[in-house]
């Protein structure tokens, strides 16, 4: 797939198989105001934050500040070059609380079970097959996820535009929920960024 059909823009390795993300395009990051972002992720000195397919890894960055000396976060990519570009920031920056993952997103994700606080997934799934991935994806999150975690999506606005991805590669915020919830999940929050939104989304108790 070309790069104008993605909005976006120790190491464990898989081969991609059919189904990895579908190209690689710029980090989403700038599309939208971060810091509307980071209001609605809430994050806390301490917490422990997971971005699936990280990509540059903006989000994984602004994330590790956020969270601060005693917070963790975790990046999973299946480039490898994009995973050691992101732990060479990290360096770079000063920040000792990433740690990064060469991983497939058809594999299970390699955390241990009710570890996370806050899993974060932006312009990923627009490039799955969800049909094939979804199931494997949303039960690993769950898994993965404290019993009082969040997960939260950006994506696309369902729009026909002249760039990111075509309109039938899309996914509305109510085709997102319909996806989601099955997997024990309820939405919490949805709030407009412009190109893109972010929903929000809590285990069902």
């Amino acid at each position: 797939m070309n790069e104008s059909h993605i909005c976006k823009g120790a190491l464990h390795m898989t081969q991609p198989g059919p189904g990895h993300r579908r190209g690689k395009g710029p980090s989403s990051f700038w599309m939208q105001d971060p810091d509307i972002v980071f209001r609605e992720l809430n994050l806390n000195e301490g917490d422990t934050f997971l971005d699936i397919g990280c990509g540059t890894g903006d989000y994984t960055i602004r994330a590790a500040t956020e969270v601060g000396r005693n917070g963790t976060v975790f990046a999973t990519d299946i480039q490898e070059g994009l995973v050691h570009e992101l732990m060479k920031k990290a360096e770079d920056s000063g920040l000792e609380n990433i740690q990064a993952f060469v991983n497939d997103i058809q594999n299970p994700l390699p955390f241990e079970n009710n570890s996370i606080d806050i899993c974060f997934i932006s312009t990923v799934l627009h490039s799955l097959d969800l049909n094939q991935t979804g199931p494997l994806l949303l039960r690993e999150i769950k898994r993965v996820l404290k019993k009082d975690g969040i997960l939260v999506i950006i994506e696309c606005n369902k729009e026909n535009l002249t760039f990111g991805p075509p309109v039938h590669m899309r996914i509305s915020a109510d085709e997102i929920e319909k996806i989601v919830s099955p997997y024990g999940f309820v939405q919490i929050s949805h709030a407009d960024l412009g190109f893109n939104y972010l929903v929000t989304f809590i285990i069902q108790t």
